[in-house]
């Protein structure tokens, strides 16, 4: 390339260089632009008139409702809290019915409207029984270590625990030391032998010193059949028919375990366990009204779907 050529270029790319810095120097009107604050719109409503009717609308169709479904946690925790006090009562009735049947033996009292008090009280007695004059009570479940039928314990002999359902023995007791003939609960036969020979119901003739936990008289439970003593038929413990066919004073014992006759009736038939299973109730209330409270707080406070 020639000099002459090499020249000419650069003095066409000093100019072009001259222009552009010409053209960057001209000063260019701005554009008049004005900008707004934006406001966002809701994507509901188009207006606070909209947003008012909307909440007046929640408001009306949600308040019965809302104030209704807030009644479930304070009721449910009201019911806890009625548990807690159930369970102290049965705790007290149970802590009490320990300590009337481990108390010392007691001689029947002179007054014996002293009774009334003394129910689970162990009563010391002396004299004989009046087999002629026995009957039996039932059908019952058996009564092992104060509870209700188990695998455990039974009289031995011809008398065990296999058969767990049958009779209670219920034998006149003619006092040695006053002129009163009681009713003793000698114990629980199973099914197959009541209608067993006098010997094998274990009837020993002499006088005896036993000890029986007293029982009051007891209402017949809903569903259960009636008493027919014409017939013999006894279901409940009802102390003053008792005593009026038998001859009787309506004084009634269940005889302890360890005074039962060897082979004969299973004695120790006092009930003397009660359920208590309220603490479980109490975790249920609890727990209901906590998990409704929250439900409610979620959806009516916050706004929120439950899940």
């Amino acid at each position: 390339m020639s000099l002459l050529s090499l020249t000419s270029r650069v003095i066409r790319l000093r100019t072009n260089l001259i222009s552009l810095r010409c053209l960057s120097e001209q000063k260019l009107p701005k554009p008049n632009l004005r900008f707004k604050k934006a406001h966002p719109k809701s994507k509901l409503f188009d207006s606070q008139a909209e947003v008012a009717e909307y909440e007046k609308q929640q408001k009306n169709e949600t308040g019965p409702i809302k104030w209704i479904l807030l009644g479930v946690p304070i009721v449910t925790f009201i019911l806890g809290t009625w548990q807690v006090e159930r369970r102290k009562w049965k705790l007290n009735l149970l802590e009490d019915l320990h300590r009337r049947t481990h108390s010392e033996p007691k001689p029947l009292p002179e007054d014996l409207s002293e009774l009334l008090e003394m129910e689970y009280c162990p009563i010391k007695v002396k004299g004989k029984f009046l087999y002629e004059k026995e009957f039996t009570v039932g059908p019952k479940s058996l009564i092992v270590d104060g509870a209700g039928t188990s695998e455990k314990g039974g009289g031995g002999g011809i008398i065990g625990s296999g058969g767990r359902t049958g009779f209670w023995v219920i034998t006149p007791f003619k006092l040695e030391d006053r002129d009163l003939t009681i009713l003793i609960n000698r114990g629980w036969i199973p099914t197959r032998i009541e209608k067993y020979p006098v010997e094998k119901l274990a009837h020993i003739p002499g006088t005896f010193e036993i000890t029986g936990l007293l029982r009051l008289h007891e209402e017949r439970p809903p569903f259960m059949p009636k008493n027919k003593p014409e017939s013999n038929l006894w279901f409940h413990r009802d102390l003053r028919v008792m005593a009026e066919v038998t001859g009787a004073d309506p004084i009634y014992l269940d005889l302890v375990a360890r005074d039962g006759a060897p082979g004969g009736p299973i004695a120790g038939q006092t009930r003397v366990f009660l359920r208590n299973e309220h603490f479980s109730y109490i975790v249920t209330w609890y727990l209901l009204s906590m998990i409704t409270s929250w439900f409610w707080f979620r959806l009516y406070i916050q706004k929120l779907p439950l899940l």
